[in-house]
């Protein structure tokens, strides 16, 4: 059995680790909130943008479509992974890491695949490979619609220019701050529309169809790209607060277990005392 000041050492080592991890929980569950609030508002807005899309890509004729559409042979590959910058988040990123890998060796086995890290998670994972093309970590530190647009505009320039056949994006797909669900989304080309004859949906069009569709389309794909980051970056944080209560739970859990070892091991030592002092009194009375 351990000595006492090894025990009260370790008692304070793990009371120390729990005062951090409850720190962070609650500065994880105060960004969550708005992160939350975000993801929550944008969501509507993508979905009403990728229905009107969708209703306008069914009416044109297929020699109309957008360059962003255009299905080639799949030789290049580009895989965006989004990630955090901080680790202590659970499974966060390795969920991505393990999907990305699987998606490599199995779904593009053969193809040229390169690697977009959104994250420095990502980076640190990817760049042995020497396929990381860019590290766009630093989006974070300012995620706004307008640094989301670059990124999206270079890998909409980078498949209109032939760099690579096929994009797409994993990410943690926000559901509760308990939940994050993987989800691998095709960026580019868009994928075909599947259309439902039994749905019209009476719009007026001003300009032109042909005209929308060529503004449209870029940005849905600059929202679709924002709407996963703003997706990633509540999960993140969800994830975080989890882990770090689930942290503090088993470090309080562990501070009560040396407590409960370090009460033992007094009261044995004070026992031994007791009884070394009586078994010396009974010597001396012989």
């Amino acid at each position: 059995m351990a000595n006492l000041k090894e025990i009260r050492n370790r008692i304070t080592s793990v009371s120390s680790t729990m005062q951090i991890t409850s720190a962070m929980k609650m500065v994880s569950a105060a960004k969550l909130k708005k992160a939350q609030d975000a993801i929550t508002e944008m969501r509507p807005y993508s979905d009403k943008l990728t229905e009107l899309l969708q209703s306008l890509s069914a009416t044109l004729d297929a020699d109309s479509g957008s360059k962003y559409s255009d299905q080639r042979e799949i030789n290049k590959v580009l895989i965006v992974a989004i990630t955090s910058n901080r680790g202590l988040c659970g499974a966060f990123n390795s969920n991505i890491i393990k999907e990305v890998n699987r998606l490599t060796s199995e779904k593009y086995a053969g193809k040229d695949v390169s690697f977009l890290a959104v994250g420095k998670k990502a980076n640190d994972a990817f760049k042995k490979t020497g396929k990381v093309i860019a590290n766009k970590s630093e989006i974070f530190d300012n995620l706004t619609f307008e640094n989301v647009a670059e990124i999206a505009e270079e890998l909409m320039e980078q498949f209109v220019n032939g760099d690579f056949d096929k994009i797409e994006i994993v990410y943690n797909q926000f559901k509760n701050a308990a939940t994050q669900v993987v989800t691998t989304e095709q960026f580019l080309p868009i994928v075909p529309v599947e259309t439902d004859s039994n749905l019209t949906l009476d719009y007026i069009y001003e300009p032109s169809k042909e005209e929308i569709v060529e503004y449209l389309i870029p940005k849905s794909l600059k929202t679709q790209f924002f709407k996963g980051l703003r997706d990633s970056f509540a999960s993140e944080h969800g994830a975080r607060m989890t882990a770090m209560h689930k942290a503090t739970d088993n470090a309080k859990e562990l501070r009560d277990q040396l407590k409960l070892t370090y009460n033992k091991a007094r009261q044995a030592a004070i026992t031994n005392e007791i009884l070394e002092i009586v078994g010396g009194a009974e010597a001396l009375n012989n």
